[in-house]
């Protein structure tokens, strides 16, 4: 009986181990279990305040664009100032986008109900977001590892052509999600789908729902069937594919899957909907004429193309998007334009027999740009980017889109400007002008034409000479890395590649792609502003059709010499000018400082030059570079042309006189003599010495 008793005993006490034992380990797992989740909500917490604070800091919800802008359809103008100060204007633009506006009012159900039932079936319950497309799409995304997100509203459809954020990122889809919830708080479902279907691409050129219906069916919209509206809206996903004068066949099958859509969501009965799919669509194919478009000007363009850089970079919507609100926002620019200037400029960059003329070797039209401005305020006055009549709108502007090599008209803003301005040079450094200088960065070292040397000469006669030898000895001490950047944060320069931050590009400017006329024109300016560095503009700013400034331009300046320094500068670009390779470009009532540029096998001849009045520079050439054969400098000789009478009747004024510092040093590997060597006399410079003082035998590093 004990026996028993100790075996009964043993049992509960292993059963009740047992139990205790499991206890222990449910209650442990529960533990993990509990701390688990606790870790859990934590990080989910955690995670998403990181992501409200994302959201709050990063992502910029607010679409700068009022739907106002879009469907007013009024035309804009560009005005001008005329010599009494009241506003003329210059031009009336006429957009050459295939766009015309619909209201709500007039766009067929059909049509909506279409593009709803295909595009996006819970559009007028949701708020901007779909979540359950949108939630599917990013499982799919994730499942997949695609980058296909899918799961696009109209809304987020529409807010993604209006400002092409297009990129496959989950930013631009979060940025998309939330700009939509915001976008729909401000704005009506009507109104949505009326800027929808104005809005979208339907192939062909065709930009809304109007010019798709003339295009497609040589109809308006009103007078559309169902089975064309559906036609209509099928082109939408894939112009490419679903375009009818690419494949009617898929036309045919996509407007069947519309139209089926539309009666299994009650938009459509059953008979309709056979109807449709049985009716024989018949396509035709009109145009529109836009041959009455009238003929820009090169400043007007450029004037355009400003406005549309502003627009896209401050309201951060797409080129397409702010081309529509220039040209059809009832927008008054106003320009910098002075009629009086430009009419100089056209009368003799229209008239190729008042310019400087020498077909090439290979029969290529000479050609030129200039770019004037005023020095104080930026404002660009008159502009020509090509010789000849101006036959075609936005072809190349020479001003202000092409790039060529500077040659020596960079040697001041790039080399002689920034050493004088970090203490490095002034006027009367002593430089050895020799052919057997070493150079401490480089084993590379031009040389002068005709291998002519001057010996111990100051700054002021190698730039008045334009010796490359001393514009290599200057970079040497400067070091290219501080010329490169002091062009690009300094003086506005943005054409510089990273192979520019050498020798040869910045000592000589044989620059990697080269540097537009614009810039060269505003980078001058700083010489005469007192040190000033001011942006060109070709306007100050724009109103809308009620007066309102929608856009401002004002000078937006850098502070880039010391005044002493520029007027050093421009002390020694006027000596340049009167003694040296710029004697052609002097003007017979007021300064002038500058300098010539000449390019490698005389493919460029430039003149950047300025009075205390205003800028210009001036590029001749070959569209593709070709050796120049002419008698001096032909960018001098219309430089001089074009501002003679410009000066004629302004009042004469001369250039401040600078304090000349002392002399800093001597460059160059020699001894110094005792007493120094006195300066080789300043000669003056024929102007077809300019060739050869630029050309350089050996011009990369």
């Amino acid at each position: 009986m004990a026996a028993k008793r100790n075996k009964k005993s043993t049992a509960r006490a292993v059963a009740d181990g047992t139990a205790s034992a499991t206890v222990s380990v449910i209650g442990a797992i529960f533990r993990v279990i509990g701390t688990i989740l606790l870790i859990l909500i934590v990080t989910g917490l955690l995670f998403l305040c990181i992501f409200a604070y994302y959201v709050k800091t990063c992502l910029s919800t607010e679409l700068d664009v009022e739907m106002e802008d879009f469907t007013v359809a009024l035309s804009s103008s560009i005005l001008y100032q005329d010599e009494s100060g009241a506003w003329q204007k210059l031009v009336q633009l006429s957009s050459t986008e295939n766009r015309i506006w619909v209201d709500y009012e007039d766009i067929p159900k059909d049509m909506e109900h279409a593009a709803v039932a295909i595009e996006d079936k819970r559009f007028y319950k949701h708020k901007g977001v779909d979540w359950y497309r949108t939630s599917a799409a990013f499982v799919n995304m994730f499942l997949g590892m695609r980058n296909d997100f899918g799961g696009s509203t109209i809304t987020q459809q529409l807010i993604k052509n209006v400002t092409k954020q297009d990129d496959i990122t989950v930013q631009r889809k979060l940025l998309e999600i939330f700009q939509a919830l915001e976008f729909e708080k401000k704005y009506s479902k009507e109104e949505i789908i009326e800027w929808y279907l104005n809005w979208v691409f339907f192939g062909e050129s065709c930009n809304g729902i109007y010019t798709a219906a003339e295009t497609y069916f040589g109809k308006t919209p009103q007078e559309l069937s169902l089975a064309e509206c559906a036609s209509i809206i099928g082109i939408t996903n894939n112009p490419s594919k679903y375009d009818p004068f690419i494949s009617q066949e898929n036309n045919r099958k996509r407007r069947i899957d519309i139209l089926e859509a539309m009666y299994d969501q009650g938009y459509i009965t059953k008979e309709e909907c056979d109807a449709a799919k049985a009716e024989d669509v018949v396509f035709v194919h009109s145009e529109s004429d836009n041959s009455n478009n009238p003929i820009y000007s090169y400043y007007v363009e450029t004037v355009i193309e400003d406005v549309l850089r502003d627009l896209m970079e401050q309201r951060g919507v797409s080129r397409d998007t702010a081309k529509q609100l220039l040209y059809a926002g009832g927008y008054q620019v106003y320009s910098c334009y002075d009629p009086v200037i430009q009419n100089i400029v056209d009368s003799y960059y229209t008239n190729l027999e008042t310019l400087p003329q020498r077909t090439s070797a290979k029969g290529q039209q000479f050609e030129s740009a200039i770019v004037i401005l005023d020095p104080y305020t930026g404002e660009i006055k008159a502009l020509s980017g090509g010789t000849g009549p101006k036959t075609i709108n936005f072809g190349l502007n020479r001003a202000t889109q092409s790039t060529r090599p500077p040659g020596s008209s960079i040697k001041p803003i790039a080399v002689y400007g920034p050493a004088m301005e970090l203490g490095l040079i002034t006027q009367t450094t002593k430089v050895n002008d020799s052919p057997n200088i070493k150079l401490s960065g480089t084993s590379w070292y031009p040389r002068n034409a005709g291998g002519g040397y001057s010996g111990v000469i100051t700054i002021r006669t190698g730039l008045q000479r334009s010796l490359n030898t001393v514009s290599a000895q200057i970079l040497d001490k400067l070091t290219p890395r501080a010329s490169f950047q002091f062009l690009k944060d300094k003086l506005g320069v943005t054409s510089l590649v990273d192979a520019d931050c050498d020798y040869a590009p910045l000592a000589l400017g044989q620059l990697t792609n080269g540097i537009t006329v614009r810039e060269m024109a505003q980078a001058y300016s700083a010489f005469v502003n007192d040190g000033v560095f001011t942006y060109s503009r070709t306007y100050s700013y724009i109103t809308d059709s009620d007066g309102n400034v929608v856009l401002e331009n004002p000078a937006r300046t850098i502070d880039a010499f010391q005044p002493n320094i520029a007027w050093n500068m421009t002390d020694m670009l006027y000596n340049a000018v009167n003694a040296g390779t710029g004697t052609e470009a002097r003007l017979s009532n007021m300064p002038v400082g500058g300098k010539t540029g000449t390019t490698t096998d005389n493919c460029d001849r430039w003149f950047v030059g300025f009075t205390p009045y205003y800028v210009a520079a001036v590029w001749t050439g070959y569209d593709m570079p070709e050796y120049m054969n002419f008698s001096g400098n032909p960018a001098a000789q219309i430089w001089r042309l074009i501002m003679e009478p410009i000066h004629a009747g302004l009042a004469y004024k001369d250039f401040p006189t600078p304090e000349i510092g002392q002399p800093t040093g001597i460059f160059g590997s020699f001894i110094v003599a005792t007493p120094p060597p006195t300066d080789t006399p300043a000669e003056e410079v024929p102007p077809e010495a300019d060739t050869g003082a630029e050309r350089t035998a050996q011009n990369v590093a």
